[in-house]
């Protein structure tokens, strides 16, 4: 058997489960590390003590749950159900791997939801909620309430509860789910603080007060304010997986923590002259962090924002909270078959911005092209809107 610390929200997940996987690690414990989506491999998705899945050890540990996921399809089909989705053989897949390396602690990202999530059939010694905003509303439901309802239910019996910031709504759920299960619930800004953060080469220096220990002048090698926040939640939650929230942590573990973690295609700097930043923002809450960093940690003479969106997301409210700080749209499509055709895109993103800042190109090598070019050496080329986008900017860069 091994702890879980488990991770639920809208934004912010993946990075405060890496942070928090590295903070871990440094404490010397072997860790098992589960995230979505990823950007080129799906070995991404499942790390064992800081080294992403083997192919090797991936198809092995595929063929022992293979036999047990065939016999559960079978089932649900003669039942006139649906067989396991991807994700949920995944999980399944993610957790024999857990299993075999063994490792003592997993950090599992939840993929969509919470309560209904495959991940949930794992009990999380710690439950961590990242914030809560709109997104997914087709799955998780029309309101904030709903959505913060179902991200709640990887609240269990007696676990103990690490959260941001959330809204009143939000709150009303998680604190519902604390009390019916009696899980004591650390709040951030309330129970544990962010009490300084300056810009630093590379990223940012932090000061966090946690739950039991003070921890100052950390390196974190993420940028924006929001990284500055998933840092102070992932201290908060493996201080209440190791000591139950009353042991402080030792400081130079959590330097060594906090300085090497990393966050691939989370605001992340891939080019330089002009600088070239992706992002994975995908929806409004998302795109307002971006858009805060870029005010904050950056002084472009102008920002070029390189926009590809899927079709499901909310476009206008992703357009809306960059435009305040974007000069120029560049507007394409990934190669996804969920992607936003570019006339559809370039026609939302003209009605909020303007026609005259807006420009349309068929692939992401036409865009960055473009976008490079209205950029100059002394501007900054933004690419976000989706994973997909960001992926494939990254492959092509490297």
């Amino acid at each position: 058997m091994y702890g879980v610390i488990h991770i639920a929200g809208t934004n912010g997940k993946t990075s405060t489960a890496r942070i928090t996987e590295s903070l871990l690690r440094a404490h010397g414990l072997r860790t098992g590390l589960m995230t979505s989506p990823h950007l080129h491999r799906v070995n991404e998705r499942i790390v064992i003590d800081g080294e992403h899945i083997s192919d090797r050890v991936l198809a092995d540990n595929w063929a022992d749950v293979e036999p047990f996921i065939a016999m559960v399809d079978a089932e649900l089909i003669a039942n006139s159900e649906p067989p396991l989705s991807y994700f949920e053989a995944l999980t399944v897949l993610t957790f024999a791997c857990f299993a075999d390396a063994p490792v003592d602690v997993a950090v599992v990202e939840a993929g969509m939801g919470g309560e209904w999530d495959s991940t949930n059939v794992a009990d999380g010694d710690v439950a961590v909620l990242t914030p809560i905003a709109m997104d997914h509303v087709e799955h998780l439901g029309p309101t904030l309430r709903d959505i913060a309802r179902t991200k709640s239910g990887i609240i269990k019996p007696a676990s103990r509860v690490v959260s941001a910031i959330q809204s009143d709504e939000a709150w009303d759920e998680i604190v519902t789910a604390c009390t019916r299960f009696e899980a004591p619930l650390a709040v951030f800004d309330r129970d544990f603080f962010l009490t300084g953060a300056e810009p630093a080469v590379g990223g940012q220096l932090l000061s966090v007060s946690g739950l039991a220990g003070q921890y100052r002048d950390l390196f974190l090698p993420l940028l924006g304010d929001h990284q500055a926040s998933n840092a102070a939640l992932a201290i908060a939650a493996v201080e209440s997986f190791l000591g139950n929230g009353t042991l402080p942590m030792g400081a130079e573990v959590v330097e060594e923590g906090i300085a090497l973690a990393s966050s691939p295609g989370r605001l992340q700097i891939i080019g330089s002259h002009p600088t070239i930043l992706v992002d994975a923002a995908h929806n409004p809450h998302g795109a307002e962090s971006l858009t805060r960093a870029l005010m904050t940690s950056f002084s472009f003479d102008r920002v070029v924002c390189v926009l590809g969106i899927l079709q499901e997301k909310d476009v206008a409210g992703i357009v809306e909270a960059l435009d305040p700080v974007v000069d120029h749209f560049v507007v394409t499509q990934s190669q996804s078959d969920r992607a936003l055709s570019v006339a559809d895109l370039a026609d939302i993103v003209a009605e909020i911005a303007g026609p005259d800042r807006v420009d349309a190109r068929p692939t992401s090598d036409d865009a960055m092209a473009r976008a490079l070019d209205i950029a100059g050496t002394e501007g900054g080329v933004v690419v976000t809107g989706s994973i997909t986008l960001v992926a494939e900017v990254v492959e092509r860069s490297a």
